[in-house]
């Protein structure tokens, strides 16, 4: 599998590193063009004083960067670089960087190394481990990718200063899932440490995000291709949240946002379904309660938006099965599970408008 490196700096010792792991020193450099202009100068002076052979790409800041345009072309500029199979592709970004760069770097000469430099706290603790590349279609978000696992995976937490509040929070709902479905010493550890970490203050911060991705990397470990259902339970939340999502149009919603939202449900469904025990279900919502959205995006992109219309769009999730949506659900909290069989719309129309209570600040009974 993998290897992860979480450290500060995570480049010391770059060219060793490469050499370790087989890797050679001819590196196609993958931006986008915040992470460009705000690490690209120092990490390509790095490459060069380590006796790198680098060739630079740069696209821009947004989901729309994850399509087949965009990749036809960076195809181009390789091949005019004369970029071969002896060379590797590194990836410098959040989410749209490492699925982009890794579904170039899984078809590009039919498959060359990928190593993910993720400078978001969602890639570093989700995203950027695990092999799942892709872009995205008109009709649906990653629905055309690969299963191309990094050889490397550079983590550093110092990188996160850079980012603006939202990020963070959206960042740390998938830190939040994995105390959920696999560990409640940790969820009880980000619980009592949320301040902290959504601060980035260390030790918290780092070993918030190195617990993270090493419990997102077990996982993918005992089931990378999705053949037993552990790996589904990385989705908890997401069959909410990806029809979220296509609703705001993959614009106005980050990710981790709408996977907060998908998690309240969630836990509701799971609760409602009886699942999860009452006292489960208000500790889990009392952590989620915590996140911070800016202002009126909550109220537009779920407040504002009718139960029936969300769970239509929920049927564009790529992980329907037979045209049957599949939910990832609590027993307990730590303990997640993915239910095979189908669901009655009723109750997850109840989970929804559960949720619409519970952000809109009324009293649950």
């Amino acid at each position: 599998m993998s290897t992860i490196i979480v450290r500060t700096p995570v480049t010391a010792g770059l060219g060793e590193l490469f050499s370790t792991h087989g890797l050679s020193k001819k590196v196609v450099m993958l931006f986008d063009e915040n992470t460009r202009k705000l690490y690209g100068d120092e990490l390509l002076k790095t490459l060069t004083d380590q006796g790198f052979q680098w060739k630079e790409l740069v696209v821009p800041a947004r989901e729309a960067s994850k399509s087949f345009s965009t990749a036809y072309r960076l195809y181009g500029r390789m091949i005019e670089a004369d970029v071969d199979r002896s060379w590797n592709m590194l990836a410098v970004g959040g989410g749209v960087v490492g699925d982009l760069g890794g579904f170039i770097a899984a078809s590009y000469y039919r498959g060359i190394p990928v190593i993910q430099l993720p400078t978001t706290l969602l890639a570093m603790t989700d995203s950027s481990i695990g092999g799942k590349v892709a872009i995205n279609h008109p009709l649906g978000k990653n629905m055309i990718g690969f299963f191309h696992l990094p050889k490397l995976v550079l983590i550093d937490p110092s990188y996160l200063k850079t980012l603006p509040e939202r990020e963070i929070y959206a960042g740390m709902a998938e830190v939040i899932k994995y105390g959920f479905i696999a560990d409640e010493a940790f969820l009880s550890f980000l619980d009592l440490n949320f301040k902290a970490i959504t601060e980035l203050q260390e030790p918290w911060l780092t070993e918030a995000v190195k617990k993270s991705a090493f419990i997102k990397d077990d996982v993918v470990t005992k089931d990378f291709r999705e053949t037993s259902g552990l790996r589904a339970t990385l989705n908890f939340g997401h069959t909410f949240a990806h029809g979220l999502e296509k609703l705001a149009e993959y614009r106005y919603l980050r990710h981790g946002e709408a996977v907060t939202i998908g998690m309240v449900c969630a836990l509701f469904l799971s609760h409602n379904l009886e699942y999860l025990d009452r006292a489960s279900l208000e500790r889990g919502l009392s952590i989620l309660k915590k996140f911070r959205f800016p202002k009126g995006v909550l109220k537009l992109r779920f407040l504002d938006i009718e139960s029936e219309l969300l769970l239509e769009n929920m049927f564009s999730d790529k992980k329907k099965l037979d045209k049957k949506l599949r939910f990832v659900l609590l027993k307990t909290l730590g303990e997640a599970f993915l239910l095979e069989e189908n669901v009655d719309n009723k109750p997850v129309l109840k989970a929804i408008d559960d949720a619409r209570i519970f952000f809109s600040g009324k009293r649950l009974h």
